[in-house]
């Protein structure tokens, strides 16, 4: 018997199997600290559900894993390479198959980035909701993989709340539809919303019917600049007992904000310590933001509404505010959430961790939802390194995870647990509930061949 890559190579197309080393290292990992670095096999690269068919049945014949993959834009380790695997690329999956804009749906191979969706959806009128930061290079099948968010998540939910329907291969090569064309639909079990959100460990996602949205007539941009943050995050729920519903509502701390100005070279930190940006949109705009800017007065921030490419500029700069890993920091982040009602609680927590562990934060968050991404630092060079500096830089890391979950809260708001969250996932889920995540696994894949070691 021939070895694994022989069997992928008869079935497949030439230059669908790669074994290159620079293919193997590149996609061995996606964008999440490594922790148990290996190579795969193969990187495989399906170009239908065909492909995605004769793969599963070729490894679960050989007991080989197989680790779906997008665009590699994940931030847990739900696409590194595990032992004796194949990396199963998705990303020439890569066609809209259909866009109907009197049914507002849409029907996509997993690897349609989502910016590529959203520019056909806007010829129509339409978009589609759900916008991570890496919507430019995210595929929806990888949002679905994490049931990914975004800035938008305020008003139109995250990945879930736009997935009608789903096609998957699950790991016996068998090929089944879950859900509806249609936006209700309740008979049997909720099979897709199980699959979204599962990270390839119970089957792989070959098609997706997405719920699209209208394109708002109107939208208002406010940016509401305080002295501190925990001020910042009062503001968010005055915003809130004011009954007004934004479909941005994005939080960025003084740390946060300095960065932005050292890479893109704005003035954000001249304006402020900490920065609430709001959009209102749909017909009744213009008076949410008439109310948001009354209420944020009212709560101490220096408060303007944008022009248009102003706005613009703010949101893509909000896009990009975790930053990039860079030589002369150690960092470690996180996607914690909390109820909304302890965002200042948090926000103080997180203040009081830097503070005893003496490392530096910064904070971005989507507020509307209470999801929060702190990152702590020590510089690589100077005081801060020092004998225990990385232990208190993990100290300062776990210490965000408990209180969390104190307060209510969970380890992962949309970047998924994949691999590197799976150390704290038992302080969040109790046995019993992690025992029967595992039988509904072993039900789909008694082999155990669908990205072993992530997730549960």
């Amino acid at each position: 018997m021939g070895s694994i890559v022989d069997e992928l190579e008869a079935v497949l197309a030439p230059g669908q199997v790669d074994t290159g080393e620079v293919s193997l290292r590149r996609y061995a990992v996606d964008q999440a600290p490594v922790i148990d670095f290996q190579l795969p096999l193969a990187v495989v690269f399906a170009e239908s559900v065909a492909d995605v068919q004769a793969v599963v049945t070729a490894c679960r014949n050989t007991g080989v894993a197989i680790v779906p993959r997008g665009a590699g834009t994940g931030v847990s380790g739900g696409a590194h390479a595990t032992r004796n695997c194949i990396i199963l690329s998705l990303e020439r999956m890569d066609r809209i198959l259909a866009l109907n804009p009197e049914d507002e749906t849409a029907q996509v191979e997993p690897g349609v980035i989502n910016a590529v969706l959203n520019e056909a959806a806007a010829e129509h009128g339409l978009m589609y909701a759900p916008d991570p930061a890496s919507f430019r290079s995210s595929t929806i099948g990888g949002n679905v993989a994490t049931n990914a968010g975004g800035l938008r998540c305020a008003k139109y939910g995250v990945t879930r709340d736009s997935v009608l329907a789903l096609d998957v291969v699950l790991a016996d090569g068998s090929l089944i539809h879950t859900g509806h064309q249609t936006f209700k639909g309740v008979a049997g079990y909720d099979l897709t919303g199980l699959f979204v959100g599962s990270e390839g460990t119970l089957g792989i996602v070959v098609g997706i019917t997405v719920r699209l949205k209208y394109l708002p007539r109107d939208v208002h941009t406010v940016a509401a600049f305080y002295p501190d943050f925990r001020q910042a995050a009062a503001g968010v729920m005055a915003v809130g007992r004011a009954r007004v519903q934004p479909a941005i509502m994005e939080l960025l701390d003084g740390g946060t904000l300095a960065q932005l100005d050292d890479i893109h070279g704005s003035d954000l930190t001249a304006r402020g310590k900490s920065l609430l940006l709001i959009q209102t949109d749909g017909f009744g705009a213009a008076a949410e933001a008439d109310v948001v800017r009354q209420v944020l007065r009212g709560s101490g921030a220096t408060v303007s509404t944008e022009a248009s490419a102003e706005a613009e500029r703010l949101v893509e700069l909000r896009r990009h505010s975790r930053g990039t890993e860079v030589d002369d920091e150690y960092r470690v982040g996180e996607d914690v959430a909390v109820p909304r009602s302890r965002l200042v609680d948090y926000v103080a927590a997180l203040e009081a961790m830097a503070a005893t562990q003496r490392v530096h934060l910064k904070v971005v968050a989507h507020a509307g939802d209470g999801n929060l991404h702190p990152t702590f630092w020590i510089d690589r060079e100077g005081p801060d390194v020092e004998a225990g500096a990385m232990e208190r830089l993990q100290a300062a890391l776990d210490e965000s995870i408990t209180a969390a979950l104190a307060m209510g809260g969970t380890i992962t708001g949309e970047h998924g647990v994949g691999q590197y969250k799976l150390r704290w996932l038992g302080q969040e889920q109790p046995g019993p509930i992690r025992e029967l995540q595992r039988r509904i696994k072993d039900l789909f894949d008694p082999a155990g061949v669908l990205n072993p070691g992530k997730a549960i």
